[in-house]
Parts: C-alpha cells; sequence; structure tokens
C-alpha cells in the first residue's frame, strides 16, 4: 500500500474528513505507485510539506471564533498554508492546507468538527414571461414589475447592458476584485436579464418578468463558468453581510443559477453549501436556485438545490409557445428525489431556448456565436434560466407582499402553480410556475 501512514490517518480521523477531500488526498500520493521504494520517504516528505488543497473546515458549535484563532496560528507554522477567509455565521472558515499540516491540525485542534475540500461549482424570454402568467399582472391598478425588489445574481458577472440601464446598484468580485461591473463569461448577464431585462433594445420584446427590479452582480464564478466552495460562500455571505449594512435597501432574493453534483452527508445541512443558503433563507431572503441539468436520472438534484428549505426550480420546456398542451418537463432538467429522499424540484419555470441579455466578446458569446439574436440578446437553455423566471415571479410577489417572509413566498409560488393530470412530484414539483395565480 503507497503512503500507509496516509491511509492509516485517514482511516483513524475518517469522521472528520469528508469523501471528496479522502479521495483528493488519495490521488496526490498516487505517483507512489511508480516511484521506487528508496525514493518513497523523500517523496513522501516532499508531498507532505509542498503540495497544497483548498479546503473548508467546520467548527464545533460555539467554538468558531476559538477555532479559527487555533488554526490561524498552527498554519502559520506551516510554509505554503494560510486561512484564507472565515464564515463566522455557519462556523466555518476556508483555508489552504498541505497533508502535513492537516494532519497536525486534526491532531492538536479539538475545536474542529470537519474538513470539507473546497470543491468546483459551475454554472449549470420571449415567449417564456406570458406562458409564466407574469406579464401584465395588474394588483390594486398597478402593474407589477418588480419596482423597489433588490435581487442578486450570484454568478459569473452582470455585463451592464442597455436593458438593465441604472438599475444594476451594486456589484462584488470574489474572482478578480474588480469593482466595476462585467461579465467575461456571458452566463450572468443571461440570467440577470431573465429576471429583469425591460427589452429596450428590442422595442420590449424581451423582457422579463420584472423589468423595474434592481439587481446586484456578485461575481463567484470566472470566464469558464467555474467557481469554488468557497468563492459561492463568499458570494451568499456578502448578500448577508450587505443587508446587515443597507437594512433600508436590502438584498429581497438571491438567484444561484449553480450547483455542483450532490455528496452524500450524514444530514443535507452538513454540506457547507447548504448551510450557508439555509443561512441567508432565515435572515429573511428568499433563494431560488436551479435544480440542476443532469436528467432524466433520479436523485440528480444538485447542491445547493437539495436544500430542503430554500425554492428548487427545474427546466419546463414550452414549445416556444404560451399553450399548456404540449408543455412539458425539459429531458436535461435534475429529477428527484434528493440524496436525502426528500421531494424536489420545487416546481417548473420555462428554462428551454430562453433569449436574454448578451455580454459581448465574453466566453459565452464567442463559444456560441450560432445562438445570438439581434446585436444585444443570445438565446440559452438550462435549469439556470428557469431559476431566474422563478426569481423574477418572486420579485413581482414581493412587490405585492413586501412583509412576506421567504417561506409565504414559497408556499404561495407551489400552491399558485398549474398541475398535470399524471403529476409526479421528483419530476414536475408542484407544478408549472403561474405568476397570475401565486400573487
Amino acid at each position: 500500500m503507497f503512503s500507509y501512514p496516509l491511509v492509516k490517518f485517514l482511516r483513524e480521523n475518517g469522521e472528520k474528513v469528508d469523501h471528496r477531500l479522502r479521495q483528493k488526498l488519495l490521488h496526490i500520493y498516487k505517483p507512489f505507485k511508480w516511484v521506487p521504494c528508496f525514493f518513497h520517504n523523500i517523496y513522501g516528505r516532499f508531498i507532505d510539506k509542498m503540495k497544497k488543497v483548498s479546503v473548508i473546515i467546520e467548527f464545533k458549535d460555539g467554538m468558531c471564533t476559538h477555532g479559527i484563532g487555533e488554526v490561524d496560528k498552527l498554519l502559520s507554522a506551516h510554509s505554503r498554508c494560510k486561512v484564507r477567509h472565515h464564515f463566522t455565521r455557519v462556523s466555518c472558515c476556508s483555508a489552504d492546507v498541505t497533508p502535513h499540516a492537516m494532519k497536525e491540525m486534526l491532531n492538536k485542534c479539538s475545536s474542529i468538527k470537519k474538513v470539507y475540500l473546497n470543491r468546483e461549482v459551475k454554472a449549470l424570454l420571449d415567449t417564456a414571461v406570458p406562458a409564466s402568467h407574469a406579464e401584465n399582472v395588474v394588483r390594486n391598478d398597478t402593474v407589477l414589475t418588480g419596482s423597489g425588489v433588490t435581487v442578486a445574481v450570484i454568478d459569473t458577472g452582470i455585463h451592464p447592458h442597455e436593458d438593465l440601464l441604472g438599475r444594476i446598484t451594486g456589484f462584488a468580485d470574489f474572482i478578480d476584485g474588480r469593482t466595476q461591473a462585467y461579465d467575461d463569461n456571458g452566463h450572468g448577464t443571461h440570467v440577470a436579464g431573465a429576471v429583469a431585462g425591460n427589452g429596450r433594445s428590442a422595442g420590449g420584446e424581451y423582457q422579463g418578468p420584472a423589468p423595474e427590479a434592481n439587481v446586484i452582480g456578485v461575481k463567484v464564478l470566472n470566464k469558464t463558468g467555474a467557481g469554488s466552495l468557497e468563492t459561492v460562500m463568499q458570494g451568499v455571505d456578502w448578500c448577508i453581510s450587505y443587508n446587515e449594512r443597507n437594512p433600508d435597501r436590502p438584498i429581497n432574493i438571491i438567484n444561484l443559477s449553480l450547483g455542483s453534483p450532490a455528496q452524500r452527508f450524514d444530514q443535507e445541512e452538513d454540506d457547507p453549501l447548504v448551510k450557508i443558503v439555509n443561512a441567508a433563507w432565515d435572515r429573511g431572503i428568499v433563494v431560488c436556485a436551479a435544480a440542476g441539468n443532469d436528467g432524466p436520472s433520479t436523485q440528480t438534484i444538485a447542491s445547493p438545490g437539495l436544500s430542503g428549505k430554500i425554492i428548487t426550480v427545474g427546466a419546463l420546456d414550452n414549445r416556444n409557445s404560451v399553450e399548456r398542451e404540449d408543455d412539458d418537463v425539459a429531458s436535461f432538467s435534475s429529477r428527484g428525489p434528493t440524496i436525502y429522499g426528500k421531494t424536489k424540484p420545487d416546481l417548473l419555470a420555462p428554462g428551454v431556448e430562453i433569449i436574454s441579455l448578451r455580454s459581448p466578446n465574453s466566453y459565452l458569446d464567442k463559444l456560441q456565436k450560432q445562438r445570438r439574436v439581434g446585436e444585444a440578446y443570445i438565446s440559452m437553455s438550462g435549469t439556470s434560466m428557469a431559476t431566474p423566471i422563478c426569481a423574477g415571479v418572486c420579485a413581482l410577489y414581493l412587490q405585492h407582499h413586501p412583509e412576506d417572509t421567504p417561506e409565504q413566498v414559497k408556499r404561495a409560488l407551489m400552491r399558485g402553480t398549474d398541475l398535470w393530470r399524471d403529476r409526479y412530484p421528483n419530476i414536475y414539483g408542484a407544478g408549472y410556475i403561474n405568476a397570475e395565480k401565486t400573487i
């Protein structure tokens, strides 16, 4: 057995090291199979002290502040190791560690509950809005447009598109640290438009459900649409902090058109990504997350969409029409139940060939030139596109019911759906989103 001491260590600390991190560590030592035996000690010491792994460290209840200090002091004595970011709301921090430092950390730091791999997270409107009955919703002689509601799009950024002019009210960048809104991938801009684009560049044709809502761009995914557990957690944590700083103009809704394959823990909230979105939900922010694009297989709901609290959105193919008769779930839309046996998705929204905002010269814009629609728009499909349609409907609801809690919003959405005659909850959820009936 190569690197026997490491294997023994992982076995002894199995309850404190998540499965993907164990796999990652063992993979680091894989070259031992081809290294002559007389070099094993030298090579092992080199890997132990030089190979760096990015992790999320969870602390026991009530021991977060003490634990971060303890870990920070220990890692400062190790080359290439450091604590990176604090997530005190969910009793976690992120860090760079070497195998040697991690062994010492788990042996000496009694405050540590579990260590997770900082795993990768990826980015998963013509007829869509009227098909969702989200066009010209009138209450109290007022057409609901999302006015006064703010949606945070946690994604690849937002291009300052004409259809969002004057309504990008904030921007945070956890990839490159830039302060001005931009989107070098294009996914986040498309998502923002599917929430709140006003169709100005097309005479109002390609509006999102909430064409007067404000949007805040939170960039957690890079140019190719990839990020990490750490960057997404930073983005959600920033939104919670933003509301603490701005109680008079808070973020009302978070849109997460991203995810990673679900990993089984003892319970769903042991997943750090689920833990942080639940924290936002508990603080009054409606969270809409994509179900994932791994259908039609069962138990493919992605994280954080597998959270039992938040609103998880699957994709419906409306066949480019507003009629219901020929609609069906998109073949790619992930199915439930979750790996914890809970019914998901919560509902479906249009997610096939959604025309929304284009970010010129971005990664997706160059890669999918054939999907451009005129100069200002582009067509995309996925539960990533269905989720902002739902977030836009939530914005209309909150404009009319500003005092309602996330739980009340979710109940109203699910009660207001259109049902199929032969309904399968783990495929269709509660049914097809209907803004009129919801509000």
